[in-house]
């Protein structure tokens, strides 16, 4: 994947998706930073509502993405629960506590950070 704004994105993006979706995380953003950043490519960032769910979440996610023989570059935060980051290279996921997140916004430090649908990336439990 090129850091070219208007490439298509990496066709594993569901992969990151569903498996940040898996614990039942909330606020889903995914971000392109693309163009704005040379270090990743795309940034998912969700919350929990605990830091025992974040925490959680974040173990999902490994775990999860483990099976598909992705791992991450570097983990930092989960023992504490306040803000997780998985380190994927192409693909950072920030997995905060709710009132964290709200203090260090991220969204609106990337503002100019186009937002991708998720849902669209999400796997259809009907086919399940």
């Amino acid at each position: 994947m090129t850091n070219t704004p208007g490439t298509s994105l990496d066709p594993d993006l569901d992969l990151y998706i569903n498996a940040v979706m898996g614990k039942k995380a909330i606020n889903m953003v995914v971000l392109d930073v693309r163009g704005l950043t040379s270090f990743s490519d795309i940034f998912i960032i969700c919350s929990g509502r605990s830091n025992r769910q974040v925490s959680a979440i974040a173990e999902y996610i490994q775990v999860n993405l483990k099976k598909h023989a992705i791992k991450p570059l570097s983990v930092e935060g989960k023992k504490e629960g306040h803000w997780v980051l998985l380190d994927y290279g192409h693909v950072v996921i920030h997995v905060f506590y709710e009132p964290v997140r709200a203090f260090y916004d991220l969204e609106g430090l990337w503002i100019d950070a186009k937002r991708i649908e998720a849902k669209r990336f999400l796997a259809d439990p009907a086919k399940s």
